[in-house]
């Protein structure tokens, strides 16, 4: 486990409103980068100057996907919620995880942790649903595309979601785990997934994508494909996460 501390506030007096995030990284290393970016993009772009403070603590994916493979969810839970209780004592306010495979123990983490954790599920749905869609697919891990955490949440709001085939939820799996993760972008890979798309639209009927996988938008850098929106659960993560670390502060103040 490695535990990183970055307050990036470049003032003397440090504003007693802000909160610091803490973030459950490594889950893969990949993605956790790209958060960190895309934090302090969202949160400039929302205040004009400053850093956000962060708090990171990296685990290791390998013991994770082992916990999913081997249906140990209890296991994983208490893994992550001893990470999540590394970035309390680290001085953290509110958390996440830059994962959407883990929030398959989302509920438990919720009600064991120390603090707030901004779920990428209700988010995703929050935006699905901003744009008005009722029908959407869903692309991520196999323990995402056949798991219930998406489809409860999704049916819970009225929203119905739509998972490739078995098999085509297979190889997708195989390649999330033996490229993306370990940041392997190949093209055909890219094409592969782009086939999916198209597949789940005129297949399916969706009216757009959620990319369900933080390495997914790593490969699919496009807004939509096949004429679909592809909703990228790392930037709606992201706002959520800097909307709720800055609570109601107006933009456009630095900090």
């Amino acid at each position: 486990m490695i535990v990183f501390r970055c307050d990036c506030r470049i003032v003397a007096s440090v504003d007693p409103s802000m909160k610091t995030l803490g973030i459950i990284g490594g889950l893969g290393p990949e993605s956790t980068i790209d958060y960190y970016r895309a934090l302090v993009s969202r949160y400039r772009e929302k205040m004009g100057s400053g850093y956000p403070s962060l708090v990171i603590v990296s685990l290791d994916v390998d013991k994770a996907i082992d916990m999913l493979n081997s249906k140990r969810l209890e296991d994983l839970a208490d893994y992550l919620l001893g990470g999540i209780r590394q970035l309390a004592a680290a001085g953290a306010d509110v958390g996440l995880m830059s994962a959407n495979s883990p929030h398959i123990v989302f509920d438990s983490l919720h009600a064991n942790s120390p603090i707030p954790l901004i779920s990428i599920v209700e988010a995703a749905c929050d935006e699905v649903q901003r744009h008005n869609l009722i029908r959407v697919g869903l692309l991520g891990t196999r323990f995402t595309m056949s798991g219930r955490f998406y489809q409860d949440v999704f049916n819970r709001r009225e929203v119905s979601l739509v998972a490739p085939s078995e098999e085509e939820q297979a190889r997708i799996h195989e390649k999330y785990i033996n490229e993306l993760l370990i940041g392997k972008f190949l093209p055909e890979t890219r094409g592969f997934l782009e086939q999916m798309i198209s597949n789940l639209k005129d297949r399916d009927g969706v009216q757009g994508v959620v990319l369900a996988g933080t390495e997914l938008p790593l490969i699919l850098r496009a807004e939509s494909i096949a004429g679909l929106p592809l909703f990228d659960t790392t930037q709606i993560h992201v706002s959520a996460a800097v909307s709720e670390i800055l609570e109601g502060k107006e933009a456009g103040h630095g900090v």
